[in-house]
């Protein structure tokens, strides 16, 4: 692993998004454990990036979630809303001290096109609730097709960084930045309810304009 960085554990890592995220970190040269209920189908993830970058001794492992969230340095949450709560209580112990980078949006079948507010405010202020004031949530990724993630090229989106704390954010969008696309620091964990109510938006309008994955672009500032 190259010298500073830091190691990874994407928690949900076989769903759509999350094997993405593990294969352009895994590509980028980071440790990744994957993490999943069932290691088994971590382990046949990891191994099939490990075939894909024809790197068969890429770091990339395939554990349980809370093996792999005490493995890690940063820790990356990609479940379904509906499992968000408890996944958090299941890797609550192994996360403190740690950035936990919140990839869910609280969507609420059948009306996902509907933008949506947990209790909380949002699910990364669940998240914070839930894991306590020695973790540091971080909003990322919400806004991106998972396909995209899944390929090879540059990706024409841009990420929206919200949660706590600005030095926190900086190291996730370092993290953003790896993955292929340009971050952006979107403020305090507070602005993750709009961040998040984006998804809504953007699943709106790719059923309305016929397409299945448009993003986000920001404007305005010179390159």
């Amino acid at each position: 692993m190259p010298s500073g960085r830091p190691t990874l554990a994407v928690i949900g890592g076989t769903g759509k998004e999350g094997r993405g995220l593990v294969y352009r970190w895994a590509r980028a040269g980071y440790t990744v454990f994957v993490g999943s209920r069932t290691p088994a189908k971590a382990q046949r993830l990891a191994e099939e990036i490990r075939e894909r970058l024809a790197q068969p001794e890429a770091p990339v492992f395939g554990l349980s979630n809370v093996e792999a969230a005490q493995r890690a340095d940063i820790v990356v949450l990609s479940v379904p809303y509906s499992a968000h709560r408890s996944t958090l209580e299941t890797i609550r112990e192994a996360v403190q001290g740690k950035i936990l980078v919140d990839v869910a949006v609280p969507l609420k079948p059948p009306k996902v096109t509907k933008a949506w507010r947990p209790p909380a405010g949002s699910a990364a202020l669940e998240a914070q609730e839930i894991l306590g004031p020695d973790v540091a949530v971080v909003d990322a990724f919400q806004n991106i097709a998972h396909t995209l993630l899944w390929e090879d090229g540059p990706i024409a989106c841009d990420v929206l960084v919200a949660g706590k704390g600005k030095a926190n954010r900086q190291k996730v969008m370092a993290l953003v930045e790896d993955a292929g696309l340009r971050a952006w620091d979107a403020g305090p964990i507070e602005n993750t309810a709009v961040v998040e109510g984006l998804t809504s938006v953007l699943i709106y309008m790719n059923k309305t304009y016929g397409s299945t994955h448009l993003g986000l672009r920001i404007t305005g500032l010179k390159d």
